[in-house]
Protein backbone atom coordinates (compact mmCIF):
# COMPACT_ATOMS: atom_id res chain seq x y z
CA UNK A 1 0.00 0.00 0.00
CA UNK A 2 1.18 3.43 -1.01
CA UNK A 3 1.97 5.42 2.22
CA UNK A 4 -0.79 7.98 2.13
CA UNK A 5 -3.82 6.94 0.11
CA UNK A 6 -5.08 8.81 -2.93
CA UNK A 7 -8.15 10.68 -1.60
CA UNK A 8 -10.59 11.86 -4.50
CA UNK A 9 -13.27 14.13 -3.94
CA UNK A 10 -16.81 14.45 -5.66
CA UNK A 11 -18.61 16.64 -5.54
CA UNK A 12 -22.06 18.56 -6.82
CA UNK A 13 -25.23 19.75 -6.50
CA UNK A 14 -27.92 16.94 -5.82
CA UNK A 15 -28.88 15.02 -8.76
CA UNK A 16 -25.97 16.13 -10.54
CA UNK A 17 -24.85 12.65 -11.40
CA UNK A 18 -21.93 12.98 -9.09
CA UNK A 19 -22.56 9.68 -7.40
CA UNK A 20 -22.67 8.31 -10.78
CA UNK A 21 -19.58 9.70 -11.48
CA UNK A 22 -17.81 8.53 -8.45
CA UNK A 23 -19.43 5.37 -9.35
CA UNK A 24 -17.50 4.84 -12.59
CA UNK A 25 -14.55 5.67 -11.59
CA UNK A 26 -14.56 3.01 -8.88
CA UNK A 27 -15.44 0.34 -11.15
CA UNK A 28 -11.97 0.94 -13.64
CA UNK A 29 -10.00 0.69 -10.38
CA UNK A 30 -12.32 -2.54 -9.11
CA UNK A 31 -8.71 -4.71 -9.76
CA UNK A 32 -7.23 -1.97 -7.36
CA UNK A 33 -7.55 -1.54 -3.55
CA UNK A 34 -10.26 1.22 -3.53
CA UNK A 35 -13.10 2.49 -1.37
CA UNK A 36 -16.04 4.66 -1.80
CA UNK A 37 -17.49 6.81 0.62
CA UNK A 38 -20.95 8.72 0.29
CA UNK A 39 -20.99 12.02 2.60
CA UNK A 40 -24.84 10.83 2.74
CA UNK A 41 -23.60 8.26 5.54
CA UNK A 42 -22.29 11.17 7.92
CA UNK A 43 -25.18 12.81 8.32
CA UNK A 44 -25.43 13.69 12.14
CA UNK A 45 -27.35 11.14 14.56
CA UNK A 46 -30.52 12.90 15.51
CA UNK A 47 -31.97 9.63 17.52
CA UNK A 48 -32.43 12.13 20.52
CA UNK A 49 -34.97 14.38 18.63
CA UNK A 50 -38.45 13.42 18.03
CA UNK A 51 -39.44 12.31 14.66
CA UNK A 52 -41.67 15.86 14.31
CA UNK A 53 -38.04 17.39 14.85
CA UNK A 54 -35.88 15.28 12.51
CA UNK A 55 -38.38 16.22 9.65
CA UNK A 56 -37.63 20.25 10.12
CA UNK A 57 -33.94 18.92 9.94
CA UNK A 58 -32.21 20.87 6.42
CA UNK A 59 -30.12 18.33 4.78
CA UNK A 60 -28.45 20.61 2.82
CA UNK A 61 -26.98 22.63 5.21
CA UNK A 62 -23.30 21.85 5.99
CA UNK A 63 -24.41 21.61 9.81
CA UNK A 64 -26.48 18.40 8.69
CA UNK A 65 -23.26 16.60 8.49
CA UNK A 66 -20.72 15.26 11.20
CA UNK A 67 -18.04 16.26 9.12
CA UNK A 68 -15.60 16.05 12.22
CA UNK A 69 -16.84 11.72 12.33
CA UNK A 70 -16.18 12.00 8.38
CA UNK A 71 -12.22 13.76 8.47
CA UNK A 72 -11.44 11.67 11.44
CA UNK A 73 -12.20 8.25 9.32
CA UNK A 74 -10.29 9.41 6.48
CA UNK A 75 -7.00 10.48 9.03
CA UNK A 76 -7.93 6.71 10.45
CA UNK A 77 -8.00 5.30 6.90
CA UNK A 78 -4.57 7.34 5.90
CA UNK A 79 -3.36 5.98 9.13
CA UNK A 80 -4.05 2.58 8.33
CA UNK A 81 -6.61 1.76 10.45
CA UNK A 82 -10.16 0.18 9.55
CA UNK A 83 -13.38 2.46 10.33
CA UNK A 84 -16.96 1.59 10.89
CA UNK A 85 -18.75 3.98 8.06
CA UNK A 86 -22.46 4.78 9.86
CA UNK A 87 -25.42 3.83 8.10
CA UNK A 88 -28.15 6.30 7.64
CA UNK A 89 -31.84 5.39 7.69
CA UNK A 90 -33.55 7.78 5.63
CA UNK A 91 -37.14 6.82 6.51
CA UNK A 92 -36.17 6.74 10.50
CA UNK A 93 -34.22 10.16 9.59
CA UNK A 94 -31.53 9.41 11.96
CA UNK A 95 -28.95 6.73 11.75
CA UNK A 96 -29.29 3.34 11.81
CA UNK A 97 -28.02 0.52 14.71
CA UNK A 98 -25.97 -0.78 11.97
CA UNK A 99 -22.13 0.32 10.67
CA UNK A 100 -19.94 -0.57 7.52
CA UNK A 101 -16.51 -1.70 8.23
CA UNK A 102 -14.12 -0.02 5.77
CA UNK A 103 -11.04 -1.36 5.58
CA UNK A 104 -7.46 1.23 4.36
CA UNK A 105 -7.27 1.06 0.66
CA UNK A 106 -4.94 2.77 -1.61
CA UNK A 107 -7.10 4.88 -3.36
CA UNK A 108 -10.29 6.88 -1.05
CA UNK A 109 -13.28 8.14 -2.97
CA UNK A 110 -15.61 10.09 -1.18
CA UNK A 111 -18.38 11.97 -2.75
CA UNK A 112 -21.48 14.27 -1.62
CA UNK A 113 -22.85 17.61 -2.25
CA UNK A 114 -21.06 19.72 0.55
CA UNK A 115 -17.57 17.81 0.68
CA UNK A 116 -15.72 20.70 -1.27
CA UNK A 117 -17.31 23.10 1.94
CA UNK A 118 -15.26 22.34 4.68
CA UNK A 119 -11.20 23.23 4.01
CA UNK A 120 -10.17 20.29 6.03
CA UNK A 121 -11.68 17.82 3.90
CA UNK A 122 -10.59 19.46 1.10
CA UNK A 123 -6.75 19.75 2.65
CA UNK A 124 -6.76 16.05 2.80
CA UNK A 125 -8.05 15.34 -1.06
CA UNK A 126 -5.48 14.93 -4.27
CA UNK A 127 -7.92 15.43 -6.67
CA UNK A 128 -11.39 17.71 -6.58
CA UNK A 129 -14.00 17.37 -8.91
CA UNK A 130 -17.43 19.36 -9.51
CA UNK A 131 -19.96 17.74 -11.46
CA UNK A 132 -21.72 20.24 -12.75
CA UNK A 133 -25.45 19.74 -14.37
CA UNK A 134 -28.87 21.93 -14.95
CA UNK A 135 -31.37 22.56 -12.77
CA UNK A 136 -34.23 20.92 -14.22
CA UNK A 137 -32.52 17.57 -14.98
CA UNK A 138 -31.25 17.82 -11.33
CA UNK A 139 -34.66 18.27 -9.71
CA UNK A 140 -36.28 15.35 -12.36
CA UNK A 141 -33.48 12.48 -10.96
CA UNK A 142 -34.25 13.96 -7.28
CA UNK A 143 -37.56 13.98 -7.76
CA UNK A 144 -37.67 9.84 -9.31
CA UNK A 145 -34.80 8.93 -6.20
CA UNK A 146 -36.98 9.87 -3.53
CA UNK A 147 -40.26 8.35 -4.60
CA UNK A 148 -38.23 5.30 -5.22
CA UNK A 149 -36.06 5.17 -2.68
CA UNK A 150 -36.83 7.05 0.22
CA UNK A 151 -40.23 6.64 0.75
CA UNK A 152 -41.24 10.19 -0.34
CA UNK A 153 -44.46 12.17 -2.01
CA UNK A 154 -43.84 13.64 -5.43
CA UNK A 155 -45.69 17.16 -3.07
CA UNK A 156 -43.39 16.41 -0.52
CA UNK A 157 -39.93 16.34 -2.54
CA UNK A 158 -41.38 19.04 -4.76
CA UNK A 159 -42.27 21.45 -1.46
CA UNK A 160 -38.67 20.33 0.13
CA UNK A 161 -36.69 21.54 -3.38
CA UNK A 162 -38.40 24.83 -3.95
CA UNK A 163 -38.24 25.46 -0.19
CA UNK A 164 -34.81 24.17 1.09
CA UNK A 165 -32.65 22.26 -1.83
CA UNK A 166 -32.49 25.00 -4.87
CA UNK A 167 -31.60 27.96 -1.98
CA UNK A 168 -29.38 25.69 -0.53
CA UNK A 169 -27.24 24.37 -3.70
CA UNK A 170 -27.00 28.39 -4.56
CA UNK A 171 -25.49 29.28 -0.87
CA UNK A 172 -23.17 26.62 -0.10
CA UNK A 173 -22.75 23.98 -2.65
CA UNK A 174 -22.49 26.07 -6.46
CA UNK A 175 -19.75 28.14 -4.39
CA UNK A 176 -17.70 25.58 -3.99
CA UNK A 177 -17.05 24.85 -7.62
CA UNK A 178 -14.26 27.44 -7.42
CA UNK A 179 -12.44 24.66 -5.22
CA UNK A 180 -12.39 21.69 -8.04
CA UNK A 181 -9.37 20.72 -9.72
CA UNK A 182 -11.94 19.53 -12.60
CA UNK A 183 -15.63 20.67 -13.18
CA UNK A 184 -17.23 18.04 -15.21
CA UNK A 185 -20.48 19.06 -17.30
CA UNK A 186 -23.41 16.69 -17.73
CA UNK A 187 -22.58 14.65 -14.83
CA UNK A 188 -22.33 10.65 -15.36
CA UNK A 189 -23.29 11.31 -19.28
CA UNK A 190 -19.89 12.60 -19.72
CA UNK A 191 -17.81 9.86 -20.65
CA UNK A 192 -14.62 12.16 -21.74
CA UNK A 193 -14.10 13.44 -19.07
CA UNK A 194 -14.88 10.41 -16.75
CA UNK A 195 -12.10 8.53 -18.96
CA UNK A 196 -9.54 11.60 -18.53
CA UNK A 197 -9.97 11.49 -14.94
CA UNK A 198 -9.77 7.54 -14.65
CA UNK A 199 -6.20 7.95 -17.10
CA UNK A 200 -5.06 10.76 -14.50
CA UNK A 201 -5.49 8.83 -11.71
CA UNK A 202 -3.90 5.82 -13.07
CA UNK A 203 -0.86 8.14 -13.89
CA UNK A 204 -1.06 8.79 -10.17
CA UNK A 205 -1.43 5.80 -8.51
CA UNK A 206 2.07 4.52 -10.73
CA UNK A 207 4.39 7.61 -9.45
CA UNK A 208 3.27 6.82 -6.08
CA UNK A 209 3.86 3.07 -6.35
CA UNK A 210 7.48 4.13 -8.03
CA UNK A 211 7.93 6.17 -4.52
Amino acid sequence: MATKPIIIGVAGGTGSGKTTVAKEIFQQFNEQSIVLIEQDAYYKDQSGLSFEERLKTNYDHPLAFDNDLLLHHLQQLAAKKRVEKPVYDYKAHTRSNKVVIIEPKDVIIVEGILILEDERLREMMDIKLFVDTDADIRIIRRLLRDIRDRGRSIESVIDQYTSVVRPMHLQFIEPTKRYADIVIPEGGQNRVAIDLMVTKIRTIIEEKAIL
